[in-house]
């Protein structure tokens, strides 16, 4: 009897190792190294540590079972600042230092990259990342126009890799409550999302200038073709240029419009209309500081955002926000909570977060909590650990990226763009067209 049970057990041994030989058969050695346990520890590197990155590397050092093995910036300012903010977080081990993100990208004790680059190295290095056998958090917009957000998606799916996009919303458990509210039919059948933005942003003036001794401006260009360097672009102003950045609208309008994209229960517009301009200030300025984007689905449903980036006055005493119309009423929201009101403007229900709404990066950010970035962060950890898709799924925020997108190529050429809407490609419109990529440094080209 004992022999049997021995061979029983031998037997059960063998066939489980021919099983997982059959799996392994199927996947690189990369891929079987990169395979991270419920316990284990997961190694990460921040790469992009002005602003927003100095902020999330606390959160991410915060996080169970995880260790920042490195902090990597073109700026050499900055890293022993966010060493420090990794430190003080109560992480034993300090990071290391690294200028290069294609250095971080060699080690192989890394698991996963963090992103908080300028936009045109978003898509890039999410890329560059899966290539390498990382996971990928990286913050929005996924990528500075619709083709390389498709090379994103596509490296993600080639690579299987748990790839994030930083709209912290989707991982809010009261909002997402609202929002299963919303597909339950609290407010009947909806039709329509309005969304906006509101800052008091000032004129922006860019003038010759030296590179400074402290930032490597070629490695900052990375995938952009090369430009000369220009005082007062640096480390924000970008935004508001066409070769590097996507203006407001991805900028701050992809968090609202990603919300009420999900709310709606849509995937690809029909047609996309956007208007406005640079009104407030005669500046250096390429992207619109006003503008309205509106976007036809499938279902008889719209979406629209308006943005005022140099007038503050606010929306429904909210300097952001989203409100959903429905047949029977309307759902208000915009950060971890929603209100609901019935056809007449009565107030119904409301809900709010338990959560403390501490603003990250001031005036216009108070809807984009510590604690939404904690849970978003943990939800991602957990996507790699259970081997699943995160609650911004790199396909998630492609879409509502690109909704964006071709708000503001509609906006550069001047009319309503008309959509395909199995994948919401521009149709009969080549001008359109030529700005649904862009050109690349030599030797830059993302590739999948």
């Amino acid at each position: 009897m004992e022999k049997r049970r021995k061979f029983i057990k031998q037997m059960a041994v063998t066939s489980a190792g021919i099983i997982v030989g059959n799996r392994l058969s199927a996947m690189s050695a990369k891929s079987y190294r990169k395979i991270i346990g419920a316990n284990d520890r997961i190694h990460v590197a921040i790469i992009g540590l002005n602003g927003r990155g100095g902020s999330m590397a606390g959160t991410f050092a915060k996080q169970k079972n995880l260790e920042i093995n490195t902090v990597c910036d073109v700026d050499s300012r900055t890293i022993p600042k966010v060493i420090k903010t990794v430190v003080d977080a109560g992480q034993a081990n300090a990071p290391h230092g690294e200028k290069d993100c294609r250095i971080v990208l060699q080690d192989k004790n890394i698991d996963a990259i963090y992103i908080a680059t300028p936009d045109h190295w978003h898509a890039p290095l999410t890329i560059m990342g899966c290539q390498a056998g990382k996971h990928v958090y990286v913050e929005k917009p996924l990528s500075h126009n619709p083709h390389e957000g498709e090379l994103a998606v596509a490296a993600a799916r080639k690579y299987n890799r748990v790839v994030q996009m930083g709209a912290q919303r989707r991982s809010a458990p009261v909002l997402t409550e609202g929002i299963e509210q919303l597909h339950n039919g609290i407010i009947g059948r909806v039709y329509l999302a309005k969304t906006w933005y509101t800052n008091v942003r000032k004129s922006n003036f860019l003038t010759p200038g030296q590179v400074p001794s402290w930032l490597d401006y070629d490695l900052w260009q990375g995938p952009a073709p090369r430009m000369p360097y220009q005082d007062g672009l640096i480390h924000y102003n970008w935004h508001w240029f066409w070769h590097w950045g996507t203006g407001e609208a991805l900028n701050n309008g992809t968090h609202e419009v990603d919300v009420a994209r999900w709310g709606l229960g849509v995937d690809f517009p029909t047609r996309v209309s956007s208007v406005g301009g640079r009104y407030q200030f005669k500046d250096d300025w390429q992207t619109p500081d006003t503008q309205i984007v509106t976007m036809d689905y499938p279902g008889r449903v719209s979406l629209m955002w308006e943005n005022r980036s140099s007038n503050g006055r606010k929306i429904e005493g909210l300097d952001r926000g989203v409100i959903f119309y429905g047949e029977n009423g309307s759902l208000d929201t915009g950060g971890d909570s929603y209100t609901v009101y019935n056809l007449g403007g009565k107030l119904v229900k409301e809900v709010k977060s338990a959560m403390k709404e501490d603003a990250v990066q001031g005036r216009n950010t108070a809807s984009v909590s510590l604690g939404m970035d904690s849970l978003h962060v943990a939800n991602f950890l957990e996507a790699i650990r259970g081997n699943h898709r995160p609650s911004c799924d790199v396909e998630t925020g492609y879409k509502s990226v690109m909704a964006m997108q071709l708000g503001n190529i509609s906006w550069r050429v001047g009319r309503d763009l008309h959509l395909d809407p199995k994948n919401g490609h521009i149709k009969n419109d080549p001008e359109a067209q030529k700005l649904w990529s862009r050109t690349y440094e030599p030797g830059w080209e993302p590739k999948v």
